[in-house]
């Protein structure tokens, strides 16, 4: 029997940072930053089926981007649609995770790292997935 994993999303305009919980589901790890071809949505179908099946992945936490007044904006309301489009490809339960400042904790993270701007570039939208995830699993222990 596989372990199963749950899945983070930090979706972007250009990308979408994935991290995956370890099989206890205790930590998050940061695990890929895919591109998103155009804004088509739909060109990340097939990478996230391929990581799905290779990881069992069991549920997906998605980031979900409120304004600082608790608003649903243009940014949220891309991630409900995406929430949608999910669940319609891949049949797994999506959770949208409240996502405010994760990107610049995850800039502060590496920051204190003293990873370059280069680097940092490179994988911040996996590490705020990690950041999402990361909450969803301390807020629901399993």
């Amino acid at each position: 029997m596989k372990i199963s994993k749950i899945m983070g999303l930090d979706l972007g305009s250009v990308t979408c940072g994935v991290s995956l919980s370890d099989g206890l589901k205790m930590f998050a790890h940061p695990y890929e930053t895919l591109r998103i071809a155009e804004e088509a949505k739909e060109t990340l179908q097939e990478p996230l089926r391929e990581i799905i099946e290779k990881e069992n992945v069991e549920r997906i936490v998605l980031g979900f981007p409120k304004m600082m007044n608790n608003d649903v904006g243009i940014r949220a309301q891309i991630s409900e649609e995406f929430k949608v489009m999910l669940e319609a490809w891949f049949g797994l339960e999506v959770i949208l995770m409240d996502e405010r400042l994760t990107s610049k904790q995850a800039t502060r993270q590496l920051i204190s790292m003293d990873v370059s701007r280069k680097n940092r570039k490179k994988v911040i939208d996996q590490m705020a997935a990690v950041q999402i995830l990361q909450a969803y699993l301390d807020q629901n222990r399993f």
